[in-house]
């Protein structure tokens, strides 16, 4: 397994099937409106490297005919895009005030605990990381938590239930 830091300088190198995809996205749009295909473009070259790397973004920029910065003002305003390497499950909990009333603090700190990492770092065997995240739109089964890349939603969590998801994904 790489480390955060070989991941990190790892060259990005678009395949012939993920150029095809972005092709295939920018289609999709009008005769110079490619910029309309930076968001899907970017899900699916997440979706290939796990994040949205400063060397991704200017490859995306230049595949779109775009300023590097146009790509990077839009990967660093949307949270669904990581800035840098995320375990193969990110659990990201809600932190807004309903799941914070219920306890969504306490389970963030009991996943650190478990896993053995704090927020944004990512568990020695790659399979784990967990940030907070903005309102889930889950205020009547709080505190609530949602899992990428699927994106599955776990609700009325407790630190047993945490306890099963974390044993079920690492026997996926």
């Amino acid at each position: 397994m790489l480390s955060v830091t070989e991941i990190e300088k790892q060259e990005i190198t678009f395949s012939a099937d993920l150029l095809n995809k972005m092709g295939e996205i920018v289609g999709r749009y009008p005769e110079g409106k490619q910029k309309s295909a930076l968001l899907p473009i970017l899900h699916e070259v997440q979706a290939v490297y796990g994040w949205v790397s400063p060397e991704a973004m200017d490859k995306v920029a230049d595949f779109l005919d775009l300023q590097s910065i146009e790509v990077y003002e839009v990967a660093t305003f949307y949270s669904m895009y990581f800035l840098r390497p995320q375990g193969k499950y990110v659990l990201e909990v809600c932190r807004t005030g309903p799941c914070c009333l219920v306890g969504a603090e306490k389970i963030m700190d009991y996943i650190g605990e478990k896993l053995g990492v704090k927020e944004g770092e990512i568990t020695t065997d790659g399979l784990f990381s967990y940030r907070g995240v903005e309102c889930l739109a889950a205020c009547g089964y709080a505190p609530v938590l949602q899992i990428g890349p699927e994106y599955t939603f776990y609700e009325n969590l407790t630190t047993e239930s945490v306890d099963r998801l974390i044993e079920e994904l690492k026997n996926r």
